[in-house]
C-alpha cells in the first residue's frame, strides 16, 4: 500500500475510534475531566486533520507533476 494511502486509512480509523470517545466523555460525571477530556479530544482532532492536510497536499503535488 502507497504511504499516502497508509496514512490517511490509519487517519481514518483514528477518526471513528474518536467518534467514540466524544459520547462517552459527556457521560462522564465529573465536569473538570469532562471539560479536559473535550479539550484533549479536540486537540487530537485538530493535529489528525493536520496530518491528513498534509498528506492531501503532498499527494496533490505528485499527481500534478504526473505527465
Amino acid at each position: 500500500m502507497d504511504p499516502s494511502e497508509q496514512i490517511l486509512e490509519a487517519c481514518k480509523q483514528i477518526a471513528l475510534q474518536l467518534m467514540k470517545i466524544h459520547p462517552a466523555i459527556g457521560r462522564l460525571n465529573a465536569p473538570e475531566a469532562q471539560s479536559n477530556c473535550l479539550k484533549a479530544a479536540h486537540q487530537l482532532t485538530v493535529e489528525l486533520e493536520t496530518i491528513k492536510k498534509q498528506i492531501i497536499r503532498l499527494k496533490q503535488r505528485d499527481d500534478s507533476t504526473e505527465l
